[in-house]
């Protein structure tokens, strides 16, 4: 103590010793247990409350030169040169990562807010819906805050992260869509809204077109019964020349008959149908044996029935009368002659009646077959009408399904070409793209034991400042030592605090 007051006369600092140094620590033991444990505590309840929980996805943007939308072929063309991006680009993408339709979309989407009441809600409408869209609008506000977009030092990369406390999926899907909507909107943005859905339509329409052509075109050939009216009437064409041929030969073969058939008759008046051959004359001398037989005959009967009946008898008179009979014809018998004359068919004549005949069956014939000619030809001068004006529809049936068809083709092709640029932009064949799309985490941000061992770093900190903050604070003399300097008196006696 003499050389401390020798020192502290001479102007000299006291000499800081480490008992010094760690006596208050020992002074507020209780103090420094307290704060320890309660900042570990406090840092272990954060870290697996909510450092456990807490999920940060990450999505990184490229900004590129704008595309002039080349020809799609199997030849890479470079159109983006080598124009560096400007700061105005890279904070215009910027803005638009942080659009406020775009939040409104992902709150909706990825359902970041609950339909369940909460103590906040008696401010708030009593209306559903606009209860509904008023959270939504606040969450939208607040997610614009929450997700950070940062661009990269001296670069064209734009880091976007979002962390929330709950389930990994929520994060990885509000930058899902966030990614999903910003190419959407650039795709807007760069093409005319709704190209692809208007040529879309436009095929869906001809398309629709099409097929009612097509099925207008087969009812058509079934009710009507024809296939090709075109090339029907080409060959009934063909059939009719060959019929009107073959009736132009019928009415001559019939004005030929017709004039045979009259000479033939000609000749025939003047020919005679029979010629004499042979002329005999015969006597009647088998008519006399027959008639002496037939005399002889009733005589013999006369004869018989005498011997039965009267001459009286009436059937006796008739046998008597019928030989009166038989002996007048014998009687004129005898004087008559026969002449027995012998003719045949004149062999002129009979050679033209049988050319009559067969002329007239020819002639019969070819009247009708001139006749059902005529009726076949009247037939298919009528079917060809009909064909013509079959072809005449099938031929506008089938301009229109070639039309629909060329239409469908068309807007089809335009449709193709639109989903092409619009794949192509998807893909980032534009002036933005997704280099490193989002994920679902599979880690916390931060890891709960990292939060405990920082935790604990920060309580033994934080109990050595307090047991120094209250050493400061005491007002109350501790050593000997301190009582002699504060107010420079000798001490004569120190007692212990127990003793005491």
């Amino acid at each position: 103590m003499k050389n401390d007051r020798e020192n502290q006369q001479d102007g000299a600092m006291p000499e800081l010793t480490l008992r010094d140094v760690l006596s208050p620590l020992f002074r507020h033991r209780r103090m420094m247990i307290i704060s320890f444990c309660g900042v570990f505590a406090a840092a272990t309840l954060v870290a697996w409350l909510w450092a456990a929980h807490y999920y940060v996805a990450t999505m990184q943007v490229v900004v590129e030169q704008d595309r002039s939308d080349p020809t799609v072929s199997t030849t890479q063309v470079n159109v983006n040169g080598n124009r560096p991006i400007t700061t105005d680009q890279v904070s215009s993408e910027v803005a638009l990562l942080q659009g406020a339709d775009m939040m409104r979309t992902i709150v909706a989407d990825c359902g970041l807010v609950t339909n369940k009441s909460s103590w906040s809600d008696i401010f708030l409408p009593n209306d559903p819906k606009v209860r509904t869209a008023m959270k939504q609008e606040g969450a939208a506000r607040g997610l614009v805050k929450k997700i950070k977009v940062e661009v990269q030092t001296s670069s064209d990369v734009i880091d976007v992260k979002y962390g929330r406390a709950g389930e990994p999926e929520v994060p990885a899907c509000v930058l899902q869509t966030l990614g999903k909507l910003y190419l959407e909107k650039h795709l807007q943005l760069a093409r005319p809204v709704g190209t692809t859905d208007f040529f879309a339509q436009e095929a869906n329409k001809y398309r629709q077109s099409l097929e009612d052509s097509e099925k207008r075109l087969t009812d058509f050939s079934r009710t009507e019964g024809v296939a090709a009216p075109e090339l029907l009437r080409t060959d009934m064409a063909q059939q009719l020349a060959l019929a009107e041929t073959s009736l132009n030969q019928a009415q001559q073969a019939i004005a030929g008959d017709q004039k045979r058939l009259e000479n033939i008759k000609t000749q025939m008046a003047t020919t005679p149908s029979r010629s004499p051959t042979e002329e005999t004359t015969n006597s009647s001398y088998l008519l006399m044996q027959n008639l002496q037989a037939s005399l002889l005959a009733a005589q013999v009967k006369r004869t018989q029935m005498l011997l039965k009946y009267e001459p009286t008898y009436p059937l006796v008179k008739e046998v008597d009368e019928e030989i009166a009979e038989t002996k007048d014809a014998i009687a004129n018998a005898s004087e008559t002659k026969y002449v027995n004359r012998a003719t045949d068919r004149d062999p002129t004549y009979e050679f033209l009646r049988q050319d009559q005949a067969k002329t007239e069956a020819d002639l019969a014939s070819q009247k009708a077959s001139a006749a059902a000619l005529t009726d076949n030809i009247h037939g298919m001068h009528l079917q060809m009408v009909k064909l013509d004006q079959q072809a005449v529809t099938q031929a506008a049936l089938i301009r229109e399904v070639k039309a629909d068809e060329g239409n469908y083709l068309l807007y089809s092709n335009k449709r193709e070409e639109e989903r092409t640029s619009d794949a192509l932009d998807q893909k980032k064949i534009a002036n933005v793209a997704i280099a490193v799309p989002a994920v679902v985490p599979l880690l916390p941000q931060y890891g709960p034991l990292t939060i405990m061992f920082l935790g604990m770093v920060a309580g033994v900190f934080v109990a050595i400042a307090s047991a120094y903050a209250m050493e400061y604070l005491d007002p109350s003399f501790r050593t000997p030592q301190e009582v002699a300097d504060t107010l420079s008196i000798p001490v004569l006696a120190t007692m212990p605090k127990k003793a005491a």
